[in-house]
């Protein structure tokens, strides 16, 4: 749950941000720095990220600061002709939010006004199919995935008919769009659940760092390179046959061409029990050191780790079961794209946190890529002592639109 792919995420995807990040690890020093923040501030509050194209946003898109997902259940008697409706609405709307412009009914329009690279990424779940009488457009692994030993899942936080991924780099931002986007849809559907979850806020480490997770671990070293044509097949759903979208173009999702699935898994990380444990039994439990992500067995974090390697008492460097040689195969189309946010709410009575991850991973054919790796790790991995699943769910997201469609065009057109 915590690795896969085979490279670190790309840079900010706007020249906006790469300026403010680059002021920031200068130190602030030059004309910029001295002319006053706000004028940096403005600038990543008025970054944008095109919402046209052939593939959604928030997908690939270099993954902002905030994160809200909202998950959906379809209200009784929603047809395909409701949910065209509701597909033309969000998709006016995000139009608008996303190039800093208001909302037709939005009645708080001052708040739209500073996009902050917002995106917002649709989904659909195994009903929307159903309600809309196409079910046999429904992707063959579009369901619940398999049940792991380490689950313990709660429905407050698994399934839905419809979701929105929404980001930003400002929580105001990712806060009203939502708002916005789930009144609008109130004659359609009811919130089934809500996760929020954020990460470092941008300058404040060099573009391109692995991001941390509350455990201190670096979170993410290996992940799919979705700018080589190799990374593009694990990411995106082919037109007809080839690469890691072949099954889905054969079971009548042809009109996923341009889309990918997205799995969202919550995460619960046990710190209260984590803080207790000595450095060295926490990066002997990932395989990896914690002040720079290197490998156990190497010197910079995205060296190859050896797992041949062996102590001067004949014992693995890297443990038989440790999370990192867990998540490895020898087969490279067993990866996904990872985009994994932290959590931290108030605790429950007698605990002194409640945290952990926000999992989103992005992938072709959940089946191939993602099933098999969670199985290795729920056999044997020495994190499942701290870390448990409490929500999962997975989701159909179809390929972008041009101006003047909608999203979901190909399936409900």
């Amino acid at each position: 749950m915590f690795a896969s792919g085979a490279a670190a995420l790309g840079g900010v995807g706007a020249g906006a941000l790469g300026a403010r990040a680059a002021s920031a690890r200068d130190g602030g020093t030059g004309a910029a720095g001295t002319s006053g923040a706000s004028g940096e501030q403005d600038e990543v509050g008025r970054s944008q990220v095109p919402f046209h194209g052939e593939h959604q946003a928030g997908i690939t898109t270099a993954p902002q600061a905030f994160a809200t997902l909202v998950a959906f259940d379809l209200l009784p008697g929603v047809d395909r002709d409701g949910l065209i409706r509701l597909m033309r609405v969000w998709t006016d709307d995000i139009a608008r939010l996303t190039s800093g412009l208001a909302g037709l009914a939005d009645t708080e329009p001052e708040l739209a006004t500073v996009p902050a690279h917002l995106t917002v990424t649709v989904g659909y779940g195994p009903a929307v199919f159903t309600a809309a009488g196409l079910e046999a457009a429904r992707p063959s692994w579009l369901g619940p995935l398999p049940p792991f030993g380490i689950d313990r899942l709660q429905a407050s936080w698994s399934e839905g008919d419809l979701v929105l991924q929404v980001c930003a780099e400002d929580q105001v931002s990712v806060a009203h769009a939502v708002r916005l986007l789930t009144k609008e849809a109130r004659t359609f559907t009811t919130v089934r659940w809500v996760q929020h979850g954020f990460r470092r806020s941008v300058g404040s480490t060099p573009t391109g760092t692995t991001m941390r997770n509350l455990m201190g671990q670096v979170d993410g070293t290996r992940n799919v390179d979705h700018t080589t044509p190799a990374g593009r097949a694990l990411v995106w759903i082919g037109p007809t046959t080839g690469g890691a979208g072949e099954a889905e173009a054969a079971d009548g999702a042809r009109w996923l061409a341009g889309g990918t699935s997205m799995v969202v898994r919550r995460i619960a990380i046990d710190l209260d029990t984590w803080d207790e444990l000595d450095r060295a039994g926490r990066e002997a439990a990932v395989g990896r050191r914690l002040y720079d992500g290197a490998p156990l067995t190497g010197v910079r974090e995205h060296d190859e780790p050896d797992l041949e390697a062996e102590d001067e008492l004949g014992l693995p460097v890297i443990d038989t079961f440790a999370h990192i040689r867990r998540a490895r195969t020898d087969d490279a189309t067993q990866a996904f794209l990872r985009r994994a946010y932290n959590y931290d709410v108030p605790p429950p009575p007698g605990r002194l946190s409640d945290s952990g991850l926000v999992f989103i991973a992005f992938q072709a054919d959940p089946a191939h890529q993602f099933v098999p790796v969670q199985q290795r790790l729920d056999e044997l991995d020495l994190l499942n002592r701290w870390t448990t699943p409490i929500g999962s769910a997975v989701f159909a997201v179809p390929g972008g639109c041009r101006r003047g469609e909608y999203l979901g065009q190909a399936l409900f057109g």
